[in-house]
């Protein structure tokens, strides 16, 4: 048997930081980034470009702030530095990340702090241009950027952000290599310490500790834990739940590191599986095996959804979206962001380029019976698709360590 056996302390073993290992992002990566977007913009015959806090300023800029209610962002010029918007409270946060540029305008909390805004817009005379709004950019936000420069045109931003973002870097690969290093490691370990009797919430809570100790941002960055019936459900009903002999086990957790995301999923047996168990299995592992062979530069994301999905249509499961199959998407886009463009989804017709990193999962969901789920990911090379991590071995042997 190889599930279960250990205590938590004994599955925790030899587990070590290894956060000195990796180097973040460095400024002239970020450098390079801002000038590939200004490139952009050229293009397109934007004036300004506005990014919200959150994943795309960091993207570009190291300034790692979470979005809130009050506006918060940079604005790039076509040529130049990046021109910060803060409350003034902010400010001295705001300037212990940046190290790019060094123009901050401020507001005081009883201010308009579109009048900082439009004072940057009349800088660079874009008052009455063409304005790039982020797409993650709050409502509120979008409101007053466009009552402060009423004569200015606002477009979506996502071909710039996306059109960098989507393509990652040596540099960024390796990050995520790292991260997902991390919790594969996770899983094996965690599959150790299975027993008849444990809760869903014990297991949550040891996958946390592991990141934690292994040298994740902040621990899981989320963890779903079912078992048995529960296993159908993409993101299962919100239950604890006891771990019972010949139930199926479906563990959907990740970390970040340094910002970028791991999102990795296993499903075993605890116990001897069922005839359909074992089916079900295998035909989930050649779905996953066809949407990776089906991988290769140039050809649209939605085909390889396509080659996931013939494979259970073989086996009378779907067709389409349809029960027992495939209700979601075979993969999505992974970086800074867990879910990012493009997506292996049907209608995503993006064709797959050098740098691309996408999860692999198309999951199989008998409603009220089980589920299974092997999600792993891989990044798009000039020769075709690499794994981040390798494959689920066998439903009684996930991680191919039996003697």
């Amino acid at each position: 048997m190889t599930i279960g056996g250990k205590s938590q302390l004994q599955a925790l073993e030899g587990l070590m930081n290894t956060r000195s290992e990796t180097t973040p992002i460095t400024t002239e990566e970020h450098r390079c980034r801002i000038a590939k977007a200004q490139r952009l913009m050229s293009e397109m015959n934007i004036d300004a470009l506005y990014l919200t806090a959150g994943t795309s300023l960091y993207y570009f800029t190291g300034v790692s702030l979470g979005m809130n209610e009050r506006l918060i962002g940079a604005i790039f010029p076509e040529e130049g530095d990046p021109i910060y918007i803060s409350p003034t409270f902010e400010e001295p946060v705001l300037r212990g990340y940046i190290t790019i540029g060094d123009d901050v305008r401020v507001w005081e909390e009883d201010e308009d702090p579109y009048a900082c805004v439009r004072s940057v817009l009349a800088d660079l005379s874009a008052l009455s241009g063409r304005i790039a709004v982020e797409e993650k950019t709050p409502y509120f936000a979008v409101r007053g950027l466009a009552g402060c420069a009423p004569m200015a045109s606002l477009v979506d931003a996502t071909p710039i952000t996306a059109g960098c973002r989507m393509q990652k870097s040596a540099a960024e690969i390796m990050l995520m290599q790292h991260a997902k290093n991390i919790t594969l490691d996770v899983h094996r370990r965690t599959s150790q310490i299975m027993y008849e009797g444990i809760t869903t919430t014990q297991i949550a809570a040891f996958i946390n500790d592991a990141h934690k100790i292994a040298g994740s941002d902040n621990g899981s960055t989320f963890c779903i834990v079912s078992f048995g019936e529960n296993t159908a459900y993409p993101h299962a009903p919100n239950v604890e739940q006891s771990l019972k002999w010949g139930d199926l086990i479906l563990i959907d957790t990740g970390c970040t590191f340094h910002g970028y995301h791991s999102d990795i999923t296993r499903t075993y047996i605890f116990g001897e599986p069922s005839a359909k168990q074992n089916k079900i299995w295998a035909i989930e592992k050649e779905a996953q095996q066809a949407a990776f062979d089906a991988a290769q530069i140039g050809r649209p994301c939605a085909s390889i959804d396509a080659a996931a999905r013939a494979v259970l249509e073989r086996y009378g499961l779907g067709p389409d979206y349809k029960t027992p199959g495939l209700p979601h998407r075979t993969g999505h886009g992974i970086g800074l962001d867990i879910h990012e463009w493009p997506y292996l989804v049907r209608g995503d017709l993006t064709p797959l380029a050098q740098g691309m990193c996408f999860s692999n999962e198309p999951m199989i969901c008998l409603y009220g019976e089980f589920g299974v789920r092997l999600e792993d990911h891989f990044y798009m090379t000039g020769d075709g698709p690499r794994w981040f991590t390798h494959p689920s071995h066998a439903i009684d042997d996930p991680f191919g360590e039996r003697k």
